[in-house]
Parts: structure tokens; sequence; C-alpha cells
């Protein structure tokens, strides 16, 4: 069955079947308490937003996205194309949202809109070459944190995590510059596609390295240092209170400074809460105060019941890097 488009058909809101239905859906449009406004024309769009996020990572991993060939006698000009897209694209995207802002805030004169949009892109390509470094060692911390990674192609290509920070870093350039909704929407569409939820206002240092990564969560005043590796299911957020907006802008999220280590499933809240370098989290830890450099901090171990055979104990031939 074919679908009829909207050139196709004209509806008669009067003779339709779906008469009062009609009627009833525009008038909650119409209702001041809505929490969308009809005038929401100028929303910007979320598919273009997601090309804008592939053609960026292919500035950033050349030949790694994207469906070009690049080679060292034609990187320029692809360069120079997807620099024109994106300018062009981004530009639309953020008018959009800083028009939206300006409607629903009244702050901003929209005739100052569209210089305000040029100024915010050429900002925003200006970092891309900083970026490209940053992820750089992002990449080698993956190398260096996983046995199990090949090389640094295998990483790029397939790594959850790698994915996830690229376009955390892009949206955090975009946050910085007090772009509204789009930052967001890039996140969002990162944690849908690989779990890690990484808020584009959290700052983070360079050889970051998430491993596995499903289910970490990084909220929006987290600070984090260099050299930091955590695993999947760890949590740095805020702790629960009835402050709600009365919070924004307020920092709530933990910080965690150079060289840690947050093993799987740990817990880290608050605001106050500031773990030192070089101290390692343990699985399951559930933190809301602060840690002095170089502490271990870890669960103590649960009893466990074998019935019919004990465990055999073995050696490890290899010196981890956590001991509990």
């Amino acid at each position: 069955m074919s679908h009829i488009g909207e050139s196709e058909v004209t509806c008669n809101p009067v003779q339709s079947q779906f008469g009062s239905l009609v009627t009833a859906i525009a008038a909650s449009h119409r209702d001041p308490s809505h929490s969308i406004p009809l005038e929401s024309s100028a929303l910007p769009n979320r598919d273009t937003i997601i090309e804008i996020i592939h053609m960026v990572r292919e500035l950033v991993f050349p030949g790694y996205v994207g469906k070009q060939t690049i080679s060292s006698s034609t990187i320029e000009y692809r360069i120079c194309n997807l620099l024109i897209s994106i300018h062009e694209r981004l530009h639309e995207q953020i008018v959009c949202a800083l028009k939206h802002q300006a409607m629903n805030q009244q702050d901003e004169p929209v005739h100052d809109i569209n210089q305000r949009a040029d100024e915010i892109v050429s900002q925003f390509l200006s970092k891309i070459p900083e970026l490209r470094s940053i992820l750089a060692t992002d990449v080698q911390a993956a190398f260096d944190g996983d046995p199990s990674a090949e090389s640094a192609s295998e990483i790029i290509f397939s790594f959850p995590g790698i994915f996830a920070l690229s376009v955390y870093r892009l949206a955090h350039e975009l946050y910085l510059l007090s772009v509204p909704l789009i930052p967001r929407i890039m996140t969002e569409y990162a944690h849908n596609k690989t779990g890690i939820d990484i808020h584009a206002g959290a700052s983070i240092g360079k050889y970051f390295f998430i491993d596995h990564g499903t289910g970490v969560v990084i909220g929006e005043t987290t600070v984090i240092g260099n050299g930091v590796k955590i695993y999947q299911g760890v949590t740095l957020g805020a702790l629960s209170t009835r402050g709600g907006q009365k919070l924004r802008g307020v920092k709530r999220h933990p910080t965690l400074q150079d060289n840690v280590t947050v093993y799987a499933g740990a817990s880290i809240l608050g605001g106050d809460t500031i773990i030192g370098k070089d101290v390692m989290i343990g699985s399951n830890v559930f933190l809301t105060k602060s840690v002095p450099d170089g502490t271990r901090v870890s669960v103590k171990n649960p009893e466990l019941v074998f019935k019919g055979h004990s465990p055999q104990e073995f050696e490890q031939q290899f010196v981890a890097d956590w001991v509990i």
C-alpha cells in the first residue's frame, strides 16, 4: 500500500472523518501550557546534525569514515569539499537553534543571529586540528590499555568508546560556544549508538580510555584529567536532590584527577567528590566522598560458597595493575 504525501491530497478538517480529532489536537498545540510552542519551525533537524557528525568525523579520521578513498594527492580537495559542506549545514542548524532559543527566551535580536552563527561555525572549524590531536591520544590510550586491540585502525573502526568520545569532543566545542540544542542532539545520538552517555558539558583530558563502554554515564559538570581509564557500567553522576533547575550551572558531578582507573560498575557521585591522582577504584564501589592520591578503594569481597568441588588455585603469568 503506497503512502499518500501532503502534495497529493489536501484535507478539509471540517469534512474529514477526523474532524473532531483534528480540532482536539490543534487545540492542544495552541494551549499556552503546552511544552512545545506552536511556532517551532526554527527547530534544528536531527538527521542533518547526524550528517554533520559523520562529515566532521571524516575530517578527523580521513580514510576511516566516509565512502571516498583518500590519498596524499586528493586529501586537500576532499578536506576543502568537506569544510564547505559542514560550514553550510552547520550554519543553517545553528541559526535554527539560536532562533528557537531567542523565540523562547526573547533575549537576542533576530537580526544578530546570522552573524553569531557565522562566528560560531568559524570558531568550531578552527578547532578541528586540535581535536584531531586530542583524539589521537584517545586512540593511543585504547591501544595501550587493551591487549586485544591489534591496531589503531581496529580501534577507530570498531571501538564504541572512540566513537562516543569523538562525538562528545565535537559536541563539547559547540557547548563551550553556547550553542543550544545541537550538542545534546549529538551526544544523545552517540548514546543511542553505543550505550555510552557523555554530556557535552563534561571536561575530559587527553589519553582517555573507555573500555567496553556499555552503561557508562558521565554527567555535565564532571571534570576528568589526563590518562584516565574507566570500564563498563561506571557512573560519574550527581547526588539526587530536590534542587532541580536551581542547580543549573552548579558543579554537581565528581572530579577525577590524572591517571585514575575506575573498574566496572562503580558509582562516583557529587560535585564535591574529588578522586586524587593515581587512584584505583574497584568494581561496584559506591563513593560520595573524596579520595587522596595513590589510594586503592575496593568493596570487601563477599563470601563465596562452592558446592561439590572446591575451586582450583592457579598462578597468573602476568602482573595486573589492580590488586585487591
